[in-house]
């Protein structure tokens, strides 16, 4: 997994209430376990016409924000069902850090296990930073993890708290298999006592 460290790159803005997984990545495109190619329908009912023709005034597909890293969204963001393919079409679009007053607790838990970054602030913090975030591939945001801050385009500063773990994971791109990896020489040490003492659980 890709770690986080410090990411400066512009915000999409997307003011939305209760933005489910089956917005960020339809149910029709669940059929594969590959992580790529996702990105491309990333929202797509509210990205693509039926006809897939794209809808100019979608956020992501104004010219500022093709490239976004950042998404600014509102309450309740990644509710409804708990897949963990909408994680990886925002991480294949290229969305490495999402902002919103609050998240669904699955979704919230995907994020980190995909090296996306989920910060929780105020309400009126991601109001003021969605406000930035509408003037465009000009307003760009620094977003440091080791430092647990935000800065805004206008130079202002924003606190946020992540889990200690979480944090330590991120930073050091560690999934669910690379915390596993992480005590490999333990785990070979306990395989070559079973195979000394116990060598007909491995014959």
């Amino acid at each position: 997994m890709q770690p986080f460290t410090k990411l400066t790159g512009v915000a999409a803005p997307l003011p939305m209430i209760n933005v489910d997984t089956d917005k960020i990545i339809p149910k029709q495109f669940l059929k594969t376990i590959k992580r790529t190619g996702l990105g491309a329908h990333l929202f797509n009912d509210m990205r693509y016409t039926p006809d897939g023709a794209e809808i100019s005034d979608f956020v992501l597909n104004r010219p500022a924000y093709r490239s976004a890293e950042v998404l600014i969204a509102d309450d309740n963001f990644g509710c409804g069902s708990s897949r963990e393919h909408a994680p990886w079409a925002l991480l294949d679009f290229g969305i490495r850090c999402v902002i919103a007053p609050s998240f669904a607790d699955i979704f919230y838990n995907n994020c980190f296990k995909n090296g996306i970054l989920p910060i929780t602030l105020p309400k009126e913090q991601v109001d003021a930073l969605m406000e930035q975030a509408e003037q465009g591939s000009n307003a760009r945001f620094t977003v440091d993890l080791a430092a647990g801050e935000i800065t805004a385009p206008d130079g202002t500063s924003f606190a946020f708290e992540i889990d200690p773990f979480r944090r330590h994971c991120l930073l050091n791109g560690l999934d669910d298999v690379g915390l596993t990896m992480e005590k490999s020489a333990k785990i070979e040490s306990y395989e070559d006592s079973q195979k000394s003492t116990q060598p007909w659980l491995v014959s």
